[in-house]
C-alpha cells in the first residue's frame, strides 16, 4: 500500500503550429522559483496548444484512501488517471507512488494495477488464466524480492555460487543454475492443459495457483474459473477484472469508469461489493467516474474536476454541504441545486421581484461587503416546500411532473419570470399536476450565496 502525491502536474497534447503556442510558465509563474526547478523542462519552457487537458494538478491520496475523481465527460479526470498509470506522458509536474518518483518509469515498473471500462480480458483465455495471466508474467526475480522479500544480497549469494561452481568445474550444477527456471517455465506451460496429475507443477506456478485461488473465492467466482469471458455475465467479467488486478497485490488500485457498462441495478450491487473489497485489502484505490451517486457512495474523499483542473477536493458530505463554487454546487446532488439572482441589503433582506425574506443573522458578518449587490442565490430541490401564499415564498407555475413512488420530481418556473426555471423534491402524498400554480418556501437554513462575478461560494 502507499500514499500518491500528483504534484503540479499539466498535461498537453502537442498538436499545434508553432504560432498557436502558449507557455503555461506564465501561467504558473506566481509560484517561486524552487519550485519551479523541478517541474521546468530541460528547455525551460513548456508550451502548450489548444488541447491542454490538465492543468495544475495537486492532490494527496493517502494510503490506504478510496479516492474518487469524478466530473462530467472530457474533464480530464481518465486523462490524469493514465497519467498515474504511466500510459499517458506528462507536460509538466510530478508523480510519487510511495517514496518513488514514477515519472519515467513504466507502467510494468510502477506496481500498479488497473481496471478498464471494458474489462480487457483476453477472449481465448479461461477465467483462470486471465487471472493468472500478470502473475505468471511477473520477472522472477522481481517476484521473489516483492514476495520474500530478498534483495541484492541475494543476488550476491547466488552469482558467488555461480562463480564458485563454474571455477570448481561444476559446469552442470552452473547450467542448471542459470537455465532450470527456464525450464521449468517451459515444462509447465507445456503441461497445462494436461490432466492434473499428469501437469507439472513448478514451486512459482504453484504459488500463481494458490493466489487465483484465493482472489476467486475473495470474488465469489471460483465456479466460473473455468469458463471463458464470452460465457460470462456483465457483472462476471467485472468481477474476473477486478481479479486479475487484485492477483497481482499491487500498491495502488486504478479504476476506469468499471462500472458503467452494467444496468442499474447490477451497478448498485457491484459498487458496494467494491467498497468492501477495498476496505478489506486496504489498498490505495483511486476510481474515476462521471455519476455523481458512485462518488458519493464509494469514496473517503471525492475530487471534483472541470475543464481539466480541480474544483474541490473534500469528504462526499462537505462537498454536498459546502460546495466551493457554481460548478460543485450543480454537480453534486440529484437533482442539483436551483440557482435565482437576487439582491442583498444589509444587514439582513433578500429580495427579488417575485419574493422577500430576512435572512439568518448568521449571515450578517459573512454578507457585510455584498450590501446593495446581486448575489446568486442556491436551494436544493429537497429544500423547497409547498407552502401556503406570502410574501417570502416562490408562487411558480407548475410544468412537468415526474413521480418516481416514494418521492416526486416538479419541474417548475416562476409566474412573472417563466425563464426562471426550478426543480423541486416533495413527497408522493402531494397531488400536484402540470399546470398547477402552486407557492414555494425556501428553508432559511439551507441556502447558499455565490458571488457573480468569481462564482466562489461565500462562507
Amino acid at each position: 500500500m502507499a500514499q500518491v502525491i500528483i504534484e503540479n502536474v499539466y498535461k498537453s497534447f502537442s498538436t499545434f503550429r508553432k504560432d498557436e503556442e502558449a507557455i503555461i510558465k506564465d501561467e504558473i509563474s506566481v509560484l517561486n522559483a524552487q519550485d519551479l526547478s523541478h517541474i521546468i523542462t530541460s528547455e525551460n519552457t513548456i508550451h502548450a496548444s489548444k488541447h491542454t487537458v490538465l492543468r495544475r494538478i495537486n492532490l494527496a491520496v493517502q494510503d490506504g484512501e478510496f479516492m474518487v475523481l469524478v466530473g462530467p465527460s472530457g474533464c480530464g479526470k481518465s486523462t490524469l488517471l493514465r497519467s498515474i498509470a504511466g500510459l499517458e506522458s506528462l507536460t509538466a509536474g510530478n508523480i510519487w507512488v510511495g517514496d518513488r518518483l514514477v515519472n519515467d518509469l513504466p507502467p510494468s515498473e510502477r506496481d500498479i494495477a488497473m481496471v478498464f471500462q471494458n474489462y480487457a480480458l483476453y477472449p481465448h483465455l479461461t477465467v483462470y488464466d486471465n487471472l493468472a495471466f500478470g502473475l505468471r508474467r511477473t520477472k522472477e526475480e522481481g517476484r521473489r524480492k516483492k514476495e520474500e522479500g530478498r534483495g541484492d544480497k541475494e543476488e550476491g549469494i547466488n552469482r558467488d555460487r555461480h562463480l564458485e561452481n563454474t571455477a570448481n568445474g561444476n559446469l552442470i550444477n552452473s547450467f542448471s543454475l542459470q537455465f532450470q527456471p527456464l525450464f521449468e517455465n517451459v515444462l509447465t506451460a507445456a503441461t497445462r492443459n494436461l490432466p492434473k496429475g499428469l501437469r507439472y507443477w513448478s514451486e512459482r506456478e504453484k504459488a500463481v495457483d494458490e493466489r487465483v485461488k484465493t482472489v476467486a473465492e475473495l470474488l465469489q467466482i471460483e465456479s466460473l474459473l473455468h469458463r471463458l469471458p464470452k460465457q460470462l455475465s456483465g457483472g462476471q467479467k467485472q468481477r474476473v477484472a477486478l481479479g486479475r488486478a487484485m492477483a497481482r497485490n499491487p500498491q495502488v488500485f486504478l479504476m476506469d469508469e468499471p462500472l458503467s457498462n452494467l444496468d442499474a441495478k447490477l451497478r448498485a450491487e457491484t459498487r458496494s461489493q467494491i467498497v468492501q473489497l477495498q476496505r478489506q485489502l486496504g489498498t490505495t484505490t483511486i476510481y474515476v467516474t462521471h455519476d455523481q451517486t458512485e462518488a458519493m457512495t464509494m469514496g473517503d474523499r471525492i475530487a471534483v474536476m472541470n475543464q481539466g483542473q480541480l474544483q474541490q477536493v473534500a469528504k462526499p458530505l462537505e462537498l454536498y454541504h459546502q460546495p466551493a463554487n457554481l460548478f460543485v454546487a450543480q454537480f453534486i446532488g440529484s437533482p442539483p441545486m436551483n440557482f435565482i439572482t437576487i439582491k442583498f441589503t444589509a444587514p439582513l433582506m433578500v429580495s427579488h421581484p417575485q419574493f422577500r425574506f430576512t435572512l439568518p443573522d448568521v449571515w450578517a458578518r459573512k454578507l457585510g461587503n455584498y450590501d446593495g449587490r446581486s448575489l446568486i442565490l442556491g436551494i436544493r430541490p429537497e429544500h423547497l416546500s409547498v407552502s401556503p401564499p406570502a410574501i417570502k415564498n416562490l408562487q411558480v407555475w407548475v410544468e412537468i411532473v415526474e413521480a418516481l413512488g416514494a418521492e416526486t420530481y416538479l419541474w417548475v418556473s416562476l409566474v412573472e419570470m417563466r425563464e426562471t426555471r426550478l426543480q423541486v423534491r416533495i413527497g408522493s402524498e402531494l397531488a400536484v399536476k402540470v399546470g398547477d400554480k402552486i407557492w414555494l418556501a425556501i428553508a432559511p437554513d439551507k441556502i447558499h450565496f455565490f458571488d457573480p462575478d468569481t462564482s466562489l461560494a461565500i462562507f
